[in-house]
């Protein structure tokens, strides 16, 4: 058994080592390739495009004019409210998101997912605390084809990094039409009856979604309404990007 000089000596190699790898083989940007900032993970002239989501609508996520500090409500949210009582959305549907979404939606650029997640982080963490989180599923059939479910692979960095539980009651019951080849009604109608919350054991009375863009909302309505009617009382939903 090696002793605690041993150790010791061990850790300094070992810590050597890896300051000589990231001086040989430094972390690159994945929009660029130019040498990327280890704490965002692209280069600055990337990470200064980040198109981060600052005033927006509690309820929808959709831009607001910046000239109120707090959060508001828009006008159809207003008139209509949706099923989710509060969407915390990290960033709009822009450049570079256009370009990491996709791959780590349909590319298996799992590197990309863990990367969304730290920077869901922060605005996740100040939003209303939930008693769960729940990724929105893939059906199963889509799960095998995909090998993975992009939900989930943003969700469960985040229930751990904020000590919360990470629940897969909610269960995608129909094999539905791709959303993003129908326009917002079509949406509605490919979802009724999809999902179906499956639970051993209660679920809290507040919990959040999880998914990576939301578009019309029409998805995680339908969740949110399968939430409601197997009893909880508040829907949250935290996205990586809200399309305008």
């Amino acid at each position: 058994m090696p002793g605690p000089v041993n150790r010791i000596a061990t850790s300094r190699v070992d810590a050597w080592l890896t300051r000589l790898g990231r001086l040989l083989y430094p972390a690159r940007c994945p929009i660029c390739r130019e040498v990327a900032d280890e704490a965002s993970g692209l280069c600055a002239a990337c990470a200064a495009r980040l198109p981060w989501l600052r005033a927006a609508c509690d309820r929808c996520a959709l831009p607001l004019a910046d000239t109120h500090p707090a959060r508001r409500v828009c006008g159809d949210c207003l008139q209509r409210a949706p099923p989710l009582r509060f969407v915390q959305a990290s960033f709009l549907y822009g450049f570079p998101l256009d370009r990491l979404l996709p791959r780590f939606k349909f590319h298996r650029d799992l590197a990309c997912g863990r990367l969304l997640s730290q920077w869901m982080l922060p605005a996740c963490a100040a939003a209303p605390r939930p008693g769960a989180v729940l990724p929105v599923p893939l059906h199963a059939t889509r799960l095998r084809e995909r090998g993975y479910d992009q939900a989930l692979e943003l969700a469960r960095p985040l229930a751990r990094a904020l000590d919360l539980p990470l629940r897969a009651d909610l269960v995608r019951m129909r094999a539905t039409a791709a959303q993003s080849s129908l326009d917002a009604g079509a949406r509605r109608r490919n979802l009724r009856g999809a999902f179906v919350v499956d639970a051993r054991r209660p679920l809290p009375e507040h919990v959040a979604l999880v998914d990576d863009v939301m578009t019309t909302g029409a998805t995680l309505h339908a969740a949110a309404r399968a939430l409601h009617r197997a009893g909880v009382a508040r829907v949250d939903a935290w996205v990586c990007a809200r399309v305008p």
